[in-house]
């Protein structure tokens, strides 16, 4: 990789073509090339005001997998329909990589690390285990100090509970120990049946008939039937509810609006899809496929208007290993043993109480005074001396920490396509990736170059990417050649319109001055502060706002930032999961493209 940063100096050099290498194929990169489905490239455009005669063209210095993140996203979109059509597995891994080069050519994504998790827990707990997606399962958990109940942090006030509305790490853990999906996930990482007792597939792949176990309960003790989950999956798919993640319907038939699902009795529950589907299991334990109760659901009395709402307070009917029986808000939550889940008889921890704050130093705390059993945050200052703890754990995950660039931020505003791309690529190189990974993640993370993670499986039965050396730039440049990073950061801003003084530092004239946008944990602003330093150093003026979780991903949400801190883990272990979020319709779309 290091041979990129010299190849890519000298090509700007002789104004050649600079392409982004691409993902792994099942072991090594593919080739960039230009997607199947979308059209070619916008031709490069000249910039508007050239320094000097000897001005980099923006257009030569974008990859050639570059198109306009807002004008031109329809073929990204059409991208990812054919893939999520495509029944060859090997040309359907090659689709995925000319999707992931389309989406790292625009810069407006900035992988940072891949993510691991990290939580405390008491040596007298047992049974806790995550998958590698993140989502903490409580109900098989042991307590062999004598006590019943589990006293433990896992966020601040969570934004939605109805989990066809959560898109939050920690929402999909509250979600998952208090709904129960067809199927879930058992200590190894694997799917395993739930509500579902077993399920068929048609010769052609697209046709599931799934049987539900006997004896399914809601909460309240009334009946759980196929007819729930025919009105779960509707709703969750439907435009009317909006939810974040209805795109992860649109294979099956029907979607949006007329889904594909039936009851042909109560016990049977049918599906039907477009396209053959590696992963449905996963998708049948993902909460957004969690059956809700709609007498529950259209009890509120804003329903139709505010489709979360019959759960924002303690009391609502699941159908989990736990029922929410109190809710003081922005304080703290208690979750009790559901009598009527499939396996309340192996739930022997009867009551969760979770302590909810964003204040890792109170969390830290709290968990030292004997006042938590589990913390899942950790000051970024007392990692270091945890690391030898037998109760600190480190768990690996299918994610990346990153961070984001709004599209349609005024920063770009008068700036061609291509001079915005070459704005963000400066902005992409500078930052210290191994500074964050050695001194503030401090927990063997591996620096990133690319957004789909190490080790996820590439659907064709190999590695998509697990060679940390296969990506789209040198994570490493800035630190093995301080000076030559720099410089290459000014051509590109140089080829964006920008001027710069005797000094390497931006000129008066052409300031660059924008805002980052985090939530308020010590890692993500030791993190910000991080990157505010490596920008300075061409006179980039980057500030920092601080916002409280929910109010954060609204803002982020709605696309009401310049650039933003984010994280994705895996949902699922495809990379589709980490490319379909990017299309123009996705509720998961921060960067606005095509918006």
């Amino acid at each position: 990789m290091k041979k990129y940063l010299a190849m890519f100096l000298a090509l700007v050099m002789v104004f050649a073509l600079a392409a982004c290498g691409g993902g792994g194929g099942t072991t090594t990169p593919a080739t960039p090339a230009t997607p199947a489905t979308p059209a070619t490239p916008a031709t490069p455009a000249t910039p508007a005001t050239p320094e000097a005669d000897d001005t980099p063209d923006a257009g030569e210095l974008v990859s050639a997998a570059f198109i306009d993140p807002l004008t031109q996203w329809s073929q990204y979109d059409a991208l990812i329909a054919q893939i999520k059509s495509e029944t060859d597995f090997a040309k359907r891994t090659d689709l995925m990589h000319q999707a992931e080069d389309i989406l790292m050519a625009t810069n407006c994504v900035i992988p940072i690390y891949y993510y691991n998790d990290i939580y405390l827990m008491k040596d007298y707990v047992s049974g806790i285990y995550s998958n590698p997606y993140a989502t903490k399962f409580f109900m098989y958990g042991k307590m062999s100090n004598g006590s019943d109940t589990l006293r433990l942090q896992l966020s601040s006030e969570p934004d939605y509970l109805d989990p066809a509305l959560n898109s939050s790490v920690d929402g999909a853990c509250l979600a998952a120990n208090s709904f129960s999906g067809l199927y879930t996930y058992d200590e190894a990482g694997n799917t395993v049946p739930a509500c579902a007792d077993s399920y068929t597939v048609s010769a052609d792949g697209l046709t599931y008939t799934v049987t539900l176990k006997d004896g399914l309960k809601w909460s309240d003790g009334s009946d759980l039937t196929a007819e729930d989950f025919v009105y779960s999956w509707k709703r969750a798919a439907s435009d009317d509810t909006a939810a974040d993640y209805a795109y992860m319907f649109d294979n099956f038939k029907g979607f949006p609006n007329d889904l594909a699902v039936s009851a042909p009795d109560a016990k049977t529950f049918v599906f039907e899809l477009n396209a053959p589907c590696a992963y449905m299991e996963d998708l049948m334990a993902f909460p957004t496929f969690y059956p809700v109760k709609q007498s529950a659901v259209e009890a509120y009395a804003d329903w139709q208007t505010s489709p979360g709402g019959w759960c924002q307070d303690a009391g609502f009917v699941s159908n989990g290993a736990y029922i929410c029986t109190g809710w003081n808000h922005d304080v703290s939550m208690t979750y009790e043993k559901n009598p009527y889940w499939y396996d309340a008889d192996k739930v022997t921890i009867n009551k969760l109480e979770y302590m909810l704050s964003a204040d890792d130093t109170a969390i830290f705390a709290a968990y030292n005074a004997g006042n938590l059993d589990f913390a899942d945050s950790v000051p970024t200052d007392e990692v270091a001396s945890l690391l030898s703890n037998p109760e600190f754990y480190i768990v690996d995950e299918l994610g990346t920490y990153y961070v984001a660039f709004n599209a349609k931020s005024s920063i770009f505003n008068g700036k061609t396509p291509e001079q915005a791309a070459c704005m963000r690529t400066a902005f992409t190189i500078l930052i210290d990736r191994d500074y964050i990974c050695q001194n503030i993640g401090q927990t063997g993370q591996v620096a990133a170059n690319s957004f789909i993670p190490l080790g996820m499986a590439d659907g064709n039965g190999g590695v998509f990417k697990k060679d940390a050396e296969d990506g789209y730039f040198d994570a490493f440049a800035v630190n093995d050649d301080y000076d030559a990073t720099v410089e290459q950061a000014i051509t590109l801003l140089k080829a964006a319109g920008f001027k710069f003084g005797d000094d390497g530092k931006l000129s008066p004239e052409t300031p660059i001055q924008l805002e980052y946008l985090t939530n308020t944990t010590s890692g993500h602003i030791a993190i910000a502060e991080s990157i505010q330093q490596d920008l300075a150093a061409v006179g980039i003026e980057l500030t920092i706002q601080q916002q409280d979780w929910n109010v954060f991903l609204e803002e982020r949400k709605a696309g009401n930032f310049d650039f933003a801190r984010e994280g994705w883990i895996a949902d699922f272990n495809d990379p589709i999961n980490m490319l379909e979020m990017w299309t123009t319709v996705s509720g998961n779309n921060d960067c606005q493209f095509g918006r």
